[in-house]
């Protein structure tokens, strides 16, 4: 494929526009995980957790080839991908709830951050390979394109949190809808599904809605537990 042909532009733009989609899901955790940061570590978080999610796809972009090699890869990175969704809504569990204890925050954060993007960096780095069709200059390119994506998103995100909660809820969704398609997506359970794509989105969606309202609802048992006790 040579440069600046049709073929290489149209693929430079596809990659574009797979980054702004699954840049913008790496954007949205590292927003959600920095927000319970003292305010003087937040810009270090965006930083640091973006350097992390760009060195994560390095290595799964040099070794894809070998990942997917490994059975029950996808399976287990859709599970473990359901308590980072949960961890996002209740962040006290993880990053700890008071400013005085800014370290063990900040290190909570990139925590929640580098766990997220190492789970949900197969999906990202398959779909930007896969429209670079093996060429390296725009696996190299995709790469570059994401960070301006990841460190506008993820401080667009921490400005508009406050005012928009429901952008919290969404985040948990968008990793959780992410989660069930790496599940329904692995190979080792493809003889016991429907071999339909709108299977995948059907059931998809539906496990998403049932899991996101199991964690808004134990959300809402553990705020209206915390009201009580101080009452």
């Amino acid at each position: 494929m040579e440069i600046f042909s049709t073929p290489f532009l149209m693929a430079l733009l596809t990659i574009i526009m797979i980054d702004l989609v699954l840049a913008g899901d790496n954007a949205l955790v590292i927003g959600l995980a920095a927000r319970n940061v003292p305010a003087e570590l937040q810009k270090r978080v965006i930083i640091w957790g973006t350097a992390g999610a760009i060195v994560i796809r390095i290595i799964f972009t040099l070794g894809i080839v070998w990942l997917l090699k490994i059975p029950g890869l996808m399976l287990a990175g859709g599970l473990l991908l359901l308590p980072v969704a949960y961890k996002l809504m209740n962040p006290s569990h993880d990053t700890g709830a008071s400013h005085g204890a800014s370290s063990h925050n900040f290190w909570g954060a990139m925590k929640t951050i580098i766990v997220a993007d190492a789970l949900m960096g197969v999906d990202n780095v398959l779909g930007v390979a896969g429209a670079a069709q093996g060429n390296f200059l725009l696996v190299v390119l995709g790469l570059l394109i994401s960070v301006p994506i990841m460190v506008w998103g993820s401080t667009l995100v921490l400005k508009w949190v406050d005012r928009f909660p429901s952008i919290i809820t969404i985040g948990s969704g968008i990793l959780i809808w992410t989660a069930t398609q790496m599940i329904l997506d692995e190979k080792l359970l493809a003889p016991y599904l429907p071999a339909h794509t709108w299977f995948d989105k059907l059931s998809g969606a539906i496990l998403t809605a049932a899991l996101l309202g199991a964690f808004i609802y134990q959300q809402n048992r553990k705020k209206a537990k915390a009201i009580a006790s101080d009452a």
